[in-house]
């Protein structure tokens, strides 16, 4: 219950974010908060014993809708080379064959959960917040390079039903 109510912070901080400019205090604000509720509501689901079906998929449905919220704010100010374009591309191609591969092996959407991803998911939250201070050409190298192992490595587990 507690983690669900944690979960849903994430959703309304988001929404916050379709309304607010980008990198407004207001916008940093929601972004991070939005990014504390992410990695603690597992934990904290954990911990309790209340982790289930239903917060899991409050957890992706949350996911959604934040990714959601700071991509529709944060791309169109953001000037991505071409080449990173069809490196995220590249990846997303990955990512789709994972998904193809995990119904065929599994029979079901698999999800692999790996620290490669995660550490993805942490790099790609944190490269905003350090368009300041890194080019954006160098920060999103090392996001492509860490993503496609991660996809690649999720593909292998996926496909040799190691998933994590």
């Amino acid at each position: 219950m507690v983690a669900n109510v944690v979960t849903s912070c994430r959703i309304f901080f988001s929404a916050i974010i379709f309304f607010v400019p980008v990198f407004s205090p207001v916008f940093y604000g929601c972004y991070l908060a939005a990014g504390f509720t992410d990695m603690i509501d597992g934990t904290i689901a954990r911990k309790l014993g209340t982790d289930g079906e239903f917060g899991a998929k409050l957890d992706t449905m949350a996911d959604i809708v934040f990714v959601t919220a700071a991509a529709y704010k944060i791309l169109p100010v953001m000037k991505i080379p071409k080449s990173i374009w069809i490196w995220i591309g590249l990846i997303a191609l990955i990512k789709i064959i994972n998904i193809i591969s995990g119904f065929v092996v599994a029979k079901q959407f698999v999800s692999a959960h790996t620290k490669a991803n995660k550490i993805t998911g942490l790099l790609m939250f944190v490269l905003p917040l350090t368009m300041e201070v890194v080019e954006l050409h160098y920060s999103a190298l090392v996001v492509c390079v860490v993503a496609t192992f991660a996809a690649i490595q999720e593909g292998h587990f996926i496909r040799t039903g190691k998933v994590e």
